[in-house]
């Protein structure tokens, strides 16, 4: 069952596929619309997203946010290109996260990061 980010757009940001204890699974197909040029190329930001969306869905709490991230983008992605995103949860402590993320294309990783994951109290938005 999914706890969070229940109002995001998965055309944008990826369907999950998996969702278990510390650890989620989500595919991106990547569309025009995510192109950075007339070659293709897709915006870096739409492949974050998708990464950033599978962290959340590892920790599955309905105030997790982001607190931080290291990446890399390794691969360039085309439009037309099939993503997954593959998340685990690698430590948690008190209410920090740290999810380890893997986006693939087919077989070959394409971007790879490490995100930590926060669960405040109350959502960030309340007082």
């Amino acid at each position: 069952m999914i706890n969070t980010h229940e109002k995001i757009n998965r055309r944008l940001c990826g369907e999950p596929v998996k969702v278990a204890e510390n650890r989620a699974e989500v595919v991106l197909e990547v569309t025009n619309e995510m192109a950075a040029d007339e070659k293709g190329l897709v915006h870096g930001g739409f492949i974050f997203g998708l990464a950033d969306y599978a962290a959340m869905l590892a920790v599955n709490h309905p105030n997790v946010v982001l607190g931080a991230a290291t990446v890399r983008f390794l691969k360039p992605v085309m439009v037309g290109d099939k993503l997954k995103a593959i998340a685990s949860v690698v430590e948690a402590r008190g209410k920090k996260y740290k999810v380890m993320v893997k986006v693939k294309k087919v077989d070959e990783t394409v971007f790879e990061g490490e995100f930590i994951a926060i669960v405040p109290e109350k959502h960030v938005l309340e007082r």
